[in-house]
């Protein structure tokens, strides 16, 4: 059964087919062979995503749908460029900078990518940037979105491993901005070689108003994560705190959220949350296969006689994590990955948080490595560059969040430190 389960995924997947509706196909193979009804895949579908946790990501996509509509981007990218906009290779900062801004508010690299992309980009070029380069910055930049948060891989790996989501999200803020300072670190050694352009030095005034103009924006991240960790809210609360508190800075502080593009706003935030929560179900379907057939403990079972040391383990999961990266979008990576994984983790002696924030610091480089890097295309065809171009320009990148991804690994108070530091 699990023979047929893995070998019609992997054909499925080569073919082209959706991975949530792979998934769903391959597990629906592998019960007819098994001769189980049929109808165990809409229960276990529908048991899947009947979850109180994960009502937070709807409700943070929507939040920051309506930030985005907002006028939010602009904003960010205006404060961001007053403050490191003055250095050799600025708006390739700027590029960083504000995706890390937006990033503590959309939850999403995707979304981070393809928002602030089609503004920077552009921009980029238009300063005689390489276009290969600036794609590659801005889809760098785009794996901070899931790291930093309130991220919505985040939330379903706490959701899958059974970890507290409120304290995945304290223990990837220090990595999180670890990484941008590797990107900025990379784009600043690259622009000098290059003799990329500065911008104009800000005044004590423009950064002081772009600064004021972006604080409602800036406060969200604040409010979610203090919340939480606070006990006021859980997350699931804390993400309908950010809706109404995104609503009401769009509506009445910038202005720009009106009857006219509301209907575009739950539109757009509605169809990609039903995306991630199809791929819930089938990965989450695949996954209860998996379970009932002992998988997660004969791989514990696997790795334990192999080594019981867990920086051997942590090494072979990065490892593997990166390969099945390039392959396999990242939320059902997790899904299917964590209840494997995290157990097996936990019984080597890991610490289930620092374990959870290396699978998603190694699985957001994913998003940059070919063939199938979701952030790799995206600039690509706003940078209108090939994707090998683009690839090529990564390596620094990939250079620079490797070795973050070793100290987060191998020093494990880089993300459950803060969390130690309340305790």
């Amino acid at each position: 059964m699990v023979t047929i389960l893995f070998v019609s995924l992997v054909v499925l997947l080569f073919l082209g087919v959706p991975v949530a509706i792979a998934m769903g196909l391959a597990s629906g193979l592998a019960l007819l062979v098994d001769d189980t009804p049929l109808m165990v895949i809409a229960q276990r579908a529908f048991v899947e995503i009947d979850s109180f946790p994960l009502m937070a990501i709807p409700l943070f996509m929507l939040a920051g749908v309506i930030m985005q509509y907002g006028g939010l981007s602009q904003r960010l990218i205006n404060f961001a460029n007053a403050l490191t906009g003055h250095i050799s290779g600025g708006i390739s900062i700027v590029t960083i900078v504000a995706t890390m801004f937006f990033a503590a508010i959309s939850g999403s690299g995707v979304a981070a990518t393809a928002t602030l992309g089609a503004i920077l980009i552009p921009a980029m070029v238009e300063r005689s940037y390489h276009k290969e380069f600036a794609g590659s910055v801005q889809g760098a930049a785009g794996t901070l979105g899931i790291v930093i948060p309130p991220s919505i891989p985040i939330i379903l790996y706490g959701v899958a491993a059974g970890d507290s989501v409120g304290d995945l999200f304290v223990a990837g803020l220090v990595p999180g901005i670890l990484m941008g300072l590797g990107l900025i670190i990379v784009v600043m050694i690259v622009s000098k070689k290059r003799d990329y352009p500065k911008e104009s030095v800000t005044t004590k005034q423009e950064l002081g108003k772009t600064f004021l103009e972006a604080v409602p924006a800036l406060i969200m991240p604040i409010i979610v994560l203090g919340g939480i960790y606070s006990g006021i809210f859980t997350a699931t609360e804390a993400a309908g705190v950010a809706v109404a508190y995104s609503f009401l800075v769009s509506a009445v502080f910038y202005k720009s959220i009106n009857k006219k593009n509301i209907g575009e706003v739950l539109t757009q935030s509605s169809i990609t949350s039903a995306g991630i929560m199809f791929i819930l179900a089938g990965a989450g379907f695949f996954g209860w296969i998996l379970t009932r057939e002992n998988i997660p403990q004969q791989v514990a079972g696997t790795f334990t006689a192999l080594s019981d040391n867990p920086i051997v383990f942590l090494t072979v999961v990065m490892i593997l994590l990166l390969i099945i990266g390039m392959f396999m979008e990242t939320n059902a990576s997790i899904v299917i990955l964590a209840p494997i994984l995290a157990p097996v983790a936990t019984e080597l002696g890991i610490d289930p948080i620092h374990f959870g924030i290396v699978v998603i610091v190694t699985l957001s480089i994913g998003m940059i490595t070919p063939p199938f890097g979701m952030n790799l295309f995206i600039v690509c065809k706003i940078a209108n560059a090939r994707l090998d171009q683009v690839a090529k320009s990564m390596i620094p990148f990939y250079v620079a969040i490797l070795v973050i991804l070793a100290i987060i690994a191998y020093i494990p108070s880089v993300s459950i430190g803060l969390l130690e530091l309340f305790e």
